[in-house]
């Protein structure tokens, strides 16, 4: 059986750090999962019940969920900003979260991780997104935790693809995300 986790990143960035861990997810995604970084949150609008109507929902907003309901799981990787997680993954996980209690990260497994300059590698917004996703109902893996600090250093010559402690690190939380899809199944 083969996992699809959805990769949600809440820099948008182009350079960003955690887009890079998320490509490094990807790259390194152990064998029977695959993971698919999604494009286009930048174009999804700010969660308002009034224009979340159905047969009229925005279409970027309308491929997420499309997406998001193809996806067997969901690992997010958030930076820290201001001590919370930015406002493009808790928009994500808004019109996720919809409908109530059938919205497309219903029931599924999620894990949170990242990178951030500071020296806890952003612990405070990691741990706002699992309190976000399991008040939206997700299945949180409150367990599978990867704060990578300093990443401005950390990551300015080395792609966190290429080190070993990260990939190492990556594959061990992919592999319990396929666990936890498979027990859920």
């Amino acid at each position: 059986m083969s996992v699809r986790i959805l990769a949600l990143v809440g820099s948008l960035r182009a350079g960003s750090h955690n887009r890079q861990l998320a490509e490094a997810a990807a790259k390194h995604a152990p064998e029977g999962v695959e993971v698919e970084l999604y494009e286009g949150l930048v174009d999804v609008p700010f969660y308002n019940e009034d224009i979340d109507v159905e047969g009229d929902v925005p279409a970027a907003a309308a491929r997420l969920r499309e997406a998001a309901g193809q996806a067997d799981a969901f690992l997010l990787f958030s930076p820290e900003y201001n001590g919370t997680m930015p406002a493009v993954l808790k928009n994500a996980i808004d019109w996720l979260s919809r409908p109530r209690g059938a919205g497309a990260l219903t029931a599924k497994p999620v894990a949170v991780v990242g990178t951030a300059f500071g020296q806890f590698g952003g612990v405070w917004a990691q741990d706002e997104a699992r309190k976000a996703l399991g008040l939206a109902g997700a299945s949180v893996l409150a367990d599978v935790k990867l704060s990578i600090p300093g990443s401005v250093i950390r990551f300015a010559e080395l792609h966190p693809a290429d080190d070993a402690e990260v990939v190492t690190s990556l594959t061990e939380v992919l592999g319990q995300i396929a666990k936890s899809t498979a027990a859920a199944a």
